[in-house]
């Protein structure tokens, strides 16, 4: 499916919820991004090791290819996410701590640590990328 397409259906309209109704799914598997270990990532649960910062500035650079990524897709690359937020509809943010703080002692708190925060529209697709000033490497 087009990307152009999928971008369209973004916008509001009457055109869009009939193409949203007779739509399976919109978004692109992740080609690989230069310089990101993956394993690496997901092996770091909750940033508690401290590798998800020395990864940030690779996963940055590559950020425009996650736009329009389906969630499984983000899953596949990032695992599962620390926290997840559910928002208006059937939007949702999927957050992954970046460095040790509260968020490691048992219960897993919410905590303030600087994170990255993927953002998924109606259509299950990412739709922004934040990353905490704060964070080692978000400068990029």
């Amino acid at each position: 499916m087009s990307l152009n397409f999928c971008r369209a259906l973004r916008r509001p309209g009457p055109v869009a919820a009939a193409a949203l109704l007779s739509l399976g799914s919109c978004g692109h598997a992740i080609p690989p991004l230069p310089g990101f270990v993956p394993a690496a990532w997901r092996a770091d649960a909750y940033g508690c090791q401290g590798r998800r910062a020395a990864l940030l500035p690779a996963l940055l650079k590559a950020r425009d290819r996650l736009y329009l990524t389906r969630a499984d897709d983000i899953t596949a690359l990032l695992g599962h996410p620390d926290e997840e937020e559910l928002r208006e509809g059937t939007e949702k943010v999927y957050i992954y701590y970046l460095v040790p703080g509260p968020q490691c002692q048992p219960g897993h708190r919410r905590s303030a640590a600087p994170c990255l925060r993927l953002h998924f529209g109606p259509l299950g697709t990412v739709t922004d990328i934040l990353a905490d000033p704060a964070a080692p490497g978000a400068g990029q």
